[in-house]
């Protein structure tokens, strides 16, 4: 028999939750493990229809959990995952190259941009292996670090290719802050000011 029920806790981080039913009663546990479609993330509030199931302890917990409203299919002729995503940490890519033989600020600049982004969508990959399988998650906090110090361009990469972390609200609003604020320090380095602290920190004359 199936149920109808909301989700009404969600702990992203570590995979689980509770349902409350429709009907009324105890809310329900459920993990990750029992959606349908681990593609998708809970947030919390979503509409699901479940089974009802006992543990090796006798508690009650979901099984076969279904979303209510699955996203729509996509229409005709769609040509999958927008390409701006990957156009703007690109050019971005490009920019630092540029001023970087240009002199404006240390070549060695774009390896850092290049590596942390690298780093970054490895981590990203991982994160979501781990919340595909019900293992633990890597906090959103490292991913915003990683993004802050230059790695946004492979964390836009790794949202856009990947579809991971592309739809949560908290957590995107927070990565844009990350991506302007690297960028309001990049713009800094670029003043006479920033690029002498940089140089004077390099070692550079």
């Amino acid at each position: 028999m199936r149920y109808q029920g909301k989700i009404t806790s969600w702990k992203d981080d570590q995979g689980f939750g509770f349902i409350t039913p429709n009907m009324g009663g105890e809310p329900v546990f459920v993990h990750i493990k029992a959606f349908a479609n681990r593609q998708r993330r809970p947030a919390g509030s979503e509409i699901v229809t479940y089974e009802i199931a006992s543990d090796t302890r006798g508690r009650l917990q979901a099984r076969n959990v279904a979303y209510v409203s699955e996203r729509r299919a996509a229409p005709r002729g769609s040509s999958g995952p927008s390409r701006l995503p990957l156009v703007l940490a690109a050019l971005f890519l490009v920019f630092v190259a540029f001023i970087g033989l240009t002199a404006r600020v240390p070549l060695g600049l774009l390896g850092l941009y290049a590596g942390a982004s690298l780093v970054t969508f490895i981590a990203y990959a991982i994160d979501k292996s781990a919340a595909q399988s019900g293992r633990w998650r890597t906090q959103e906090s490292t991913l915003h670090l990683l993004a802050l110090i230059g790695g946004w361009p492979g964390a836009l990469i790794a949202q856009n290719r990947l579809r991971h972390k592309s739809r949560k609200g908290p957590f995107l609003l927070a990565f844009w802050v990350t991506v302007l604020l690297n960028c309001g320090g990049l713009i800094w380095l670029l003043s006479t000011a920033g690029g002498q602290v940089l140089r004077s920190t390099l070692g550079i004359v």
